[in-house]
């Protein structure tokens, strides 16, 4: 099978290089960052063009792991944040109907397209009233593969991220707990601590992108992805200290960050009946996670 990874430097694009690379697949990169490995395309950071990969192979699947996954970045930069996770989704959409209808298109959205959900656990079919800029890019993202699936035919399906974490990741709440207790004996994070979020390991999410491929209709689908079990912030933040500074305190400020919600936890009901089953709790992901910091930073 020929698979085509689209932000293959990335967090997540690059752990889908080793997965697929491991099970066989031919698989093909392309990423705004240079790269002198085979079967690598660069994409220019400014008026992005994502025909080349699509007119020269046929691919079975796209995974576009490109595009901002930053908050923060949607307020400072509205008009990138939209460049990024709408504009170029569409340019890969139609590169696809152009020269390569036949391959199936997994897109990366997010859960911050529920904002603050008024039940849990949070279901696919649930209101969508987005807290930031990000939240509704990625939403916008989500209706062009509809729209190009309902009208071309496309076969499209959007993966709604929850709170991936892992080796690799250089940013949100564990990187920055990780930078912070190396700076002093308290570690001040945002909020009361009584914040939850559902958090997925990065070889669990590896294994849905498998069952997504092998048993998703690809007509618009959206999927959640996360683990089913609901942490607050405070513990999450206390199992990951446990494994570098025992002693050190967090403090939560009480400040609420802007397009921050309060409480999430995802209904995994549909990837369970795919066969999904979560092989890293959050002691043992952070564990693995730690290792990696100490061996890498």
């Amino acid at each position: 099978m020929k698979i085509l990874i689209i932000g293959s430097k990335g967090f997540i694009g690059s752990h889908c290089v080793d997965y697929f690379t491991a099970k066989g697949f031919e698989v093909f990169q392309a990423d705004v960052n240079e790269s002198s490995e085979s079967n690598f395309y660069k994409i220019k950071r400014l008026n992005s063009d994502f025909s080349a990969p699509f007119k020269e192979n046929q691919f079975d699947i796209c995974i576009n792991a490109s595009g901002s996954a930053h908050v923060g970045f949607s307020f400072e930069n509205p008009t990138k944040d939209f460049e990024l996770n709408v504009v170029n989704v569409q340019k890969i959409l139609v590169a696809i109907r152009d020269y390569n209808s036949d391959c199936k298109l997994i897109n990366f959205s997010s859960a911050a397209v529920y904002g603050n959900p008024k039940v849990l656990p949070i279901i696919e079919n649930s209101g969508c009233k987005p807290l930031s800029p990000y939240g509704f890019h990625k939403l916008q993202s989500e209706l062009l593969l509809t729209e190009y699936h309902k009208f071309f035919g496309l076969n499209t399906c959007s993966l709604r991220v929850f709170s991936a974490y892992g080796p690799r990741l250089k940013k949100q709440l564990f990187w920055d707990l990780y930078q912070k207790a190396n700076q002093g004996d308290e570690v001040s994070l945002f909020g009361t601590g009584n914040e939850t979020r559902d958090f997925i390991y990065i070889d669990d999410l590896m294994q849905i992108m498998d069952l997504v491929i092998q048993h998703s209709p690809f007509q618009g689908s959206i999927y959640n992805v996360g683990s089913q079990v609901e942490t607050t912030i405070a513990e999450a933040a206390q199992i990951f200290l446990n494994e570098f500074s025992p002693k050190k305190k967090v403090i939560f400020t009480g400040e609420v960050k802007v397009g921050d919600p309060n409480n999430w936890l995802a209904d995994m009901g549909n990837l369970k009946r795919y066969g999904f089953k979560r092989q890293y709790n959050l002691s043992l992901g952070l564990k693995k996670y730690a290792e990696w910091l100490r061996e890498n930073e």
